[in-house]
């Protein structure tokens, strides 16, 4: 069947994932309306899909004709499109970055889960060829994972805010959380506040950006007496863009993965070098499906099966918790201890030696 979409917002990955998807995948999707807070650019690419512009989300979610709401930015909406999704008993296809407080995203969740509606947290990274191979290699060659580097590096600007988006953060921890296969435990965050010349400098100040973020992630204990999985997230927008060249000088692996028998180097999406006793091995995966048209796969099964499909909503809300519970460890200068129902929020306590 054709899944009859709205498209909220015109996020910055329309051009390069969610429009090639589409024009994949077009006897499974038509996109039957565009809404976006810059009204002639929603006119232009509804002319363009033979679709109709509307001027409000809530329209949109209400509309006869639509039968999932795919929300692509929330730079001016932030979460209401999906509450007026769950309003209309829509479909929710989430790719946009919310930033939402311990609370709002509890009272979300909340939401979406006694509203009955398939929803689908945008989590790319677990579907990139390079990740799915590693958890195949790690389930029969590398075994257990031991130790995780996360790594992105970005091009900054003196003038723009140089805050790192949550959203970032948020993909790398639930990376890491599917990679490993186990709940985290514990975690330590550190960040870096901007250092701008001139006014760049007060706004700075004054909004707590930061252009570095690190966090530690301790995950739960696996059989008896194997040590429990450390995971080590960064994430960095201090490279002027005054000096583009430097962003790629050198650039570490995207995730590096010590395992029980080896160790894995991937470079998004689809790079994974890896080593063993008998040496190292390059695979090159370029030729499986897009990441873009698997995310959009996935989530016509999980219409289309009539079966509530709500484990990414749990995962990113998971990963959230994680990222927010990091920024009150930096804040505080303790570690956080993660309870295991997501729900409950963090717990501090004083810092102290814990095994590895």
């Amino acid at each position: 069947m054709k899944l009859r979409v709205g498209l909220v917002g015109l996020g910055p990955s329309w051009s390069a994932r969610h429009w090639p998807a589409f024009r994949a995948l077009d006897g499974r999707y038509e996109i039957r309306a565009v809404c976006d807070p810059i009204a002639h650019r929603a006119q232009q690419v509804a002319q363009e899909l033979g679709a109709r512009p509307v001027d409000g989300f809530r329209a949109l979610a209400a509309s006869d004709d639509i039968d999932a709401v795919m929300l692509l930015s929330a730079r001016w909406f932030g979460a209401l499109p999906i509450e007026a999704a769950c309003d209309a008993g829509k479909a929710v296809y989430c790719a946009a970055s919310i930033d939402l407080a311990q609370d709002e995203a509890r009272r979300l969740r909340r939401r979406v889960l006694d509203s009955g509606v398939t929803f689908m947290a945008e989590l790319p990274h677990r579907l990139a060829p390079a990740t799915v191979r590693l958890k195949e290699l790690i389930a029969t060659r590398l075994g257990a994972p031991r130790l995780v580097f996360c790594n992105q590096r970005h091009t900054s600007t003196h003038t723009a805010t140089r805050t790192i988006p949550k959203r970032h953060m948020i993909e790398m921890v639930d990376w890491c959380r599917y990679v490993v296969g186990r709940e985290a435990t514990s975690v330590t965050g550190l960040s870096h506040q901007a250092d701008l010349p001139g006014p760049a400098a007060v706004s700075e100040q004054q909004s707590g950006s930061d252009d570095y973020s690190l966090m530690a992630l301790e995950f739960a204990e696996g059989a008896p007496g194997t040590p429990r999985p450390v995971a080590q997230i960064a994430c960095g927008n201090y490279v002027s863009q005054e000096w583009p060249e430097a962003t790629a000088f050198r650039r570490p692996a995207d995730m590096q993965v010590v395992c029980e028998h080896g160790i894995a180097f991937i470079d998004l999406p689809s790079r994974l070098v890896w080593f063993d006793a008998a040496g190292q091995h390059t695979e090159s995966l370029e030729h499986e499906r897009p990441v873009g048209e698997q995310l959009l796969m996935q989530f016509h099964r999980s219409v289309s099966s009539l079966v509530l499909r709500s484990s990414s909503l749990e995962d990113a809300y998971r990963a959230l918790t994680i990222v927010l519970a990091a920024e009150r460890s930096c804040r505080e200068g303790r570690r956080a201890e993660l309870t295991a129902d997501p729900p409950e929020a963090a717990a501090f306590v004083d810092p102290q030696p814990r095994s590895a």
